[in-house]
């Protein structure tokens, strides 16, 4: 019998029962060796990238490519997802999420969440509850509670690369992924098939088609552990990583009986690029606001993801609107949502099937330009994308870019980077900051950017070099204007000691870290 040591918690029975507990063990005692040993190929892939290979779409696997296959058809709930919305485990956001009128909810265990054991076990109770349509709460003096008619859920484990300290079997930490994975499966599955909907979630940060592979036997062992029909689950895959982009046919492939279409992951997608190519001046990024989707890069990647998607009968989905519109700055609002409707109207003239808000008031937003180009419709699948025409050099346009460097923007990432660490550290995975919804994606974006222009001696457009002294002084200086904006008091009450000192170490160590949140889960409570 395995070793078992699961961390207390004062509802630990109500997620880790016996039957689940075995359930879990079972999937990671059957599946961790390959997890791990996917991990080990992504360090070797990455030390050959950085000694000079560039990737390329792989010569084993054209006949994938080339040849005339689809997805099984995704079930008839799955047919509209117009806007989706995400969001952490919170109750009360959960709550409202699946209340907003959105099509879909990604409930998100991963970058919208920092993973304390607390948030870990309550999380998978309110998605529990959300599966059995009892979510409720009651909270100073207000009662919420599910309405009759509520988003689809859609449930977002965390990436193969975290661990789950809390879950220690065999001596090993258990892998984060089928943690939540596995529990979401044992409690939901069945009462989401009862309910009409079946147990749908979302993948992050794949880097190949074996690793969809691996996700894809995860399903199958776990649909015939439980006397789940084969293809019951569906799972969306999020594109966020350079190297799935040159594997998007692969990975729709691996998962076909299970395929719920792509997602255009685009801050992690970002930061994929400056992590994989850390090594290359020519792939150094300009400041995060000159990153928009329609820079050469990012335009051929999700042009491709929608051509694949289309050709495979699968859904691509869109990327994130992550602005919350703020009542007190009307005319900060109005420009936003102006960059807000644009972005979607490019994504459904594209030919994208959906897209993703972070904030309920931007649905009707994203909805209004959808329904004006789907004409009554509520998906694209039969358009096909015969006129794209993707090359790896298009994917890896990264220097066409333009854009500049200034001291705003480092400010900024210095900024973002060190608030949004401090608030993670804290418990909180999803921070408003600056009218925008960050999440662990955009500060992982911030840190490897300082990362990347003080390793290559990148000059601001004042003409300065940026240097691990001008990076230092400009912490000291953002520190002070953080305190400012959120009050002396909170700031002594959150860790931003520690999140300055990780945002330091990662942003000029010698070598690229691969997750900022592999040292600082470290730390974690």
């Amino acid at each position: 019998m395995p070793d078992i040591q699961i961390s207390p918690h004062p509802q630990l029975d109500e997620v880790f029962t016996p039957e689940a507990t075995d359930f879990i063990v079972d999937l990671v005692t059957t599946f961790r060796g390959r997890r791990n040993q996917l991990l080990q190929d992504r360090q070797e892939r990455q030390k050959r990238i950085s000694a000079g290979e560039r990737p390329g779409f792989l010569k084993e696997t054209a006949e994938i490519r080339s040849s005339d296959w689809t997805i099984a058809p995704e079930p008839e709930q799955l047919m509209d997802r117009r806007v989706e919305i995400t969001g952490p485990t919170d109750r009360k956001m959960m709550i409202n999420a699946l209340n907003s009128g959105a099509r879909v909810f990604m409930v998100d265990c991963e970058d919208a969440t920092s993973p304390t054991w607390d948030n870990v076990v309550s999380g998978q109770i309110n998605i529990r509850d959300a599966y059995r349509r009892n979510l409720t709460l009651d909270q100073n003096d207000k009662h919420y509670e599910l309405n009759e008619e509520i988003a689809t859920l859609f449930v977002r484990a965390r990436g193969w690369h975290l661990d789950e300290s809390h879950v220690v079997i065999d001596g090993e930490p258990a892998p984060g992924s089928l943690i939540d994975f596995g529990l979401a499966f044992f409690h939901g599955a069945q009462t989401s098939l009862d309910n009409g909907a079946g147990p749908y979630f979302y993948l992050p940060k794949l880097e190949s088609h074996l690793e969809a592979r691996l996700w894809n036997d995860v399903f199958i062992h776990a649909q015939n552990a439980l006397g789940i029909p084969q293809g019951t689950i569906r799972a969306t895959v999020l594109i966020e990583t350079i190297l799935a982009a040159f594997e998007m046919d692969e990975i729709l492939f691996e998962l076909k009986e299970h395929s719920a279409g792509l997602n255009a992951g685009r801050w992690d997608y970002i930061f994929s690029v400056a992590k994989k190519f850390s090594s290359y001046p020519d792939f150094v990024l300009p400041d995060r606001s000159d990153v928009t989707m329609t820079v050469p890069f990012m335009r051929a990647y999700t042009e491709l993801m929608i051509a694949t998607c289309h050709k495979r009968g699968a859904h691509a989905i869109g990327g994130m609107a992550a602005f919350i519109p703020n009542r007190r700055e009307p005319e900060v609002t109005e420009a936003a949502l102006v960059k807000v409707t644009e972005d979607k109207a490019r994504e459904a003239a594209d030919g994208c099937d959906g897209t993703w808000v972070a904030h309920p008031d931007l649905i009707s937003i994203a909805q209004a330009e959808f329904d004006a180009v789907l004409k009554g419709k509520v998906h694209q699948l039969d358009r096909q994308r015969t006129d794209v025409d993707v090359s790896g050099d298009d994917l890896l346009a990264v220097s066409e870019t333009g854009g500049a460097i200034t001291e705003a923007g480092l400010r900024t990432n210095i900024h973002v980077g060190i608030r949004y660490i401090a608030s993670w550290l804290d418990g909180t995975g999803a921070a408003a900051i600056h009218n925008l919804m960050e999440d662990a994606a955009t500060a992982e974006i911030s840190r490897g950017q300082v990362w990347q222009w003080v390793r290559h001696n990148c000059i601001l457009d004042d003409g300065r070099q940026v240097t691990e002294e001008l990076v230092l002084s400009l912490i000291d200086e953002e520190l002070i204007v953080i305190a400012e904006e959120i009050g002396a008091e909170n700031f002594d009450s959150m860790p931003f000691e520690q999140a300055t000192n990780i945002f330091r170490d990662l942003a000029l160590s010698e070598d690229f870290e691969e997750f900022l949140t592999i040292p600082a889960y470290k730390i974690l409570k």
